[in-house]
């Protein structure tokens, strides 16, 4: 009696519908009592008990009637051979791609609606099967890829040599450790920050989300980030798939790199990725240059360098070496030029002088203002310059040739 008064207790029954509850109460006693309800207090009873025993339930079975209503809410059946199950949940919750004929595992609450329908509240779905995932896989790609999440034209290049990187990973994991031994042995001293996640099970993606986005929330965040897990079972890696966690690795503002399974996995992560690396170790490769190889190269190219210059100051050296032989025979043939023209502006000069003329017997008349004259007049007192003699002399007749 004690639980059957909780129960009337908590749904506030208190008989004033016009029965007498206390003797309905003893007849029921006598007979086998059996609690009376009304419709709503025996949903809202149903439900208390099904959250008591089962606040959630996992439920596997087939994909039928899939559809959505007002971009908002999703509803399908969910079944197997004997029983349909009717399921519903919020558009936002749903993280795969899902339609008719797809296996599927719910996580949900058990509930009665208050217009007498069961259904299950469902909180996460995933496919199960190798057909049913490959199938969500392909319908999720096809959808993304229409949106142009991963076109080649969105993919930014990774920096050359970063000094920060950010890591989304399990600590524990192998594949991060590869990732951290390659690092340390090809270029140590690099600032690696790790936000750790679980990187399978239900809650992996939420985890992967929140960390992508808390790394590009910082003031300071890295140049680069590595999403990093090591190999497993096709299975292992359907929290890569989460639509959720592909947008946001497609909208990050740090450039990324995936490094997830094997080689031969192919997630719709690595494709939103800005590079995909084939393993956590090939992430580390294509992150960071080995120093010996930046060694390496840089001695080749200071090498090739000082042969460049060595070659170059020979061919300067050359070249000048002929400018100036070119300007030695220029200036000598100008020299010469100008001597020979000296040489007859010399003679020309000397059988001009009139010197030369009186040294020829020739003399040369003055007037009195000591200018030469070439026709003076009959009485003109003239001098008269000879070889070796100053004459003085009047003009006592003139006789034109």
């Amino acid at each position: 009696m004690a639980k059957q008064d909780n129960i009337f207790g908590m749904l506030g029954y208190d008989g004033s519908d016009g029965e007498d509850l206390e003797s309905t109460r003893h007849s029921d006693s006598v007979l086998g009592m059996a609690p009376i309800f009304t419709v709503s207090q025996t949903v809202a009873v149903l439900n208390q008990i099904m959250e008591t025993a089962l606040p959630s339930v996992q439920v596997v079975g087939e994909v039928a009637n899939f559809k959505t209503n007002h971009g908002k809410w999703i509803f399908f059946d969910l079944k197997d051979d004997d029983a349909t199950l009717n399921c519903f949940m919020p558009i936002w919750q749903l993280h795969v791609a899902i339609e008719d004929g797809m296996k599927v595992m719910v996580t949900a609450k058990p509930g009665i609606k208050n217009w007498g329908k069961f259904s299950l509240t469902v909180q996460k779905i995933k496919p199960v099967g190798e057909g049913s995932i490959k199938k969500s896989f392909e319908l999720l790609r096809k959808k993304l890829a229409a949106e142009g999440l991963f076109d080649p034209a969105r993919k930014r290049e990774l920096p050359y040599l970063p000094q920060h990187i950010g890591v989304v990973s399990s600590k524990d994991a192998a594949g991060y450790k590869d990732f951290l031994k390659i690092i340390n042995a090809r270029m140590p001293g690099l600032t690696i920050d790790v936000i750790p996640t679980q990187v399978q099970g239900d809650i992996a993606s939420r985890q992967m989300v929140a960390a992508i986005r808390q790394f590009n929330e910082l003031a300071d965040p890295p140049e680069a980030l590595a999403i990093l897990r090591g190999g497993g079972s096709r299975d292992d890696l359907v929290a890569f798939d989460d639509e959720e966690l592909v947008r946001t690795v497609a909208a990050s503002r740090i450039p990324t790199i995936s490094g997830i399974g094997h080689e031969i996995d192919t997630t719709l992560v690595d494709l939103a990725a800005d590079l995909r690396a084939s393993t956590p170790s090939n992430a580390a490769e294509l992150l960071v240059p080995d120093r010996r190889e930046i060694i390496e190269d840089t001695d080749g190219k200071l090498s090739y360098m000082v042969t460049a210059l060595e070659n170059y100051q020979t061919r300067l050296r050359d070249a000048l070496d002929a400018r100036m032989m070119r300007l030695t025979q220029q200036v000598d043939k100008l020299q010469m030029t100008t001597e020979k023209r000296f040489e007859t502006l010399s003679r020309t000069l000397q059988a001009c002088n009139p010197r030369t003329i009186l040294n020829q017997g020739y003399a040369i008349v003055w007037d009195a203002n000591g200018k030469v004259i070439s026709n003076p007049g009959t009485g003109d007192k003239v001098k008269i310059e000879t070889k070796s003699n100053l004459i003085t002399a009047e003009v006592e007749d003139v006789t034109t040739k």
